[in-house]
């Protein structure tokens, strides 16, 4: 079990596209150690992945990525998702953030529903993780970036584990987001509708990438 106290956090970041690369590289910045799982760790693009850290992460096979991880994080395409937990190995006991989403490729709805998500499909696949819905809401720019003027942009999670939301929620809100506990791993079927809103309104509907969502309270 972590406990969180401004700690060094051993995170392994499973998918190194846009997102993963994001929040590996701003996390590695912050002193956490971090390592990112491939399937090929050697290919260019991911060893050009760590070494924008500086020398602060490095990138290694998946298992390993997993195996030295107290947190993981799941940052891949819908499609590879069973694939790369597969090829992860035993994450009983893991914190491990789905960041994933089941967009259908014409952006007309979600591939997975309405009686599940992706996110209690990645729990009933990682077997004992202690899955967190997160990361999964917003854009990769806000995830370098979730400033708006003296806001903050929101992030949504979800989960079974209170623990587990807490260190999730304390590395998200290292990079800078307020963080809105949804409840539990169920209301992650109300989350990724929220990101196929997100995308609707960035990429069909024209507004561009720099939008985020916030919880406003009276």
């Amino acid at each position: 079990m972590i406990e969180w106290g401004g700690a060094v956090v051993k995170i392994g970041i499973i998918g190194s596209g846009r997102v993963g690369g994001t929040v590996g590289k701003r996390w590695a910045a912050m002193g956490h150690e971090v390592v990112f799982g491939s399937r090929d760790p050697g290919a260019a693009k991911v060893k050009e992945l760590a070494g924008a850290t500086g020398g602060k992460a490095k990138a290694d096979t998946i298992a390993k990525a997993a195996a030295s991880a107290e947190v993981v994080v799941l940052a891949t395409p819908w499609a590879g998702t069973k694939e790369a937990l597969a090829a992860a190995g035993d994450l009983a006991g893991k914190i491990v953030i789905d960041c994933t989403n089941p967009l259908k490729p014409d952006l007309s709805g979600l591939a997975v529903g309405p009686e599940t998500s992706a996110g209690e499909q990645v729990a009933s696949w990682a077997k004992g993780a202690r899955v967190v819905k997160g990361l999964s809401t917003t854009g990769s720019g806000n995830m370098e970036n979730p400033k708006y003027g003296g806001q903050s942009a929101a992030m949504f999670i979800c989960g079974e584990d209170a623990g587990a939301k807490k260190t999730a929620g304390k590395l998200m809100e290292e990079l800078g987001f307020e963080v809105v506990d949804c409840g539990p791993l169920a209301a992650a079927r109300q989350l990724e509708h929220l990101a196929l809103l997100w995308v609707c309104l960035a990429y069909k509907l024209g507004n561009g990438a720099d939008i985020a969502f916030r919880l406003l309270r009276r």
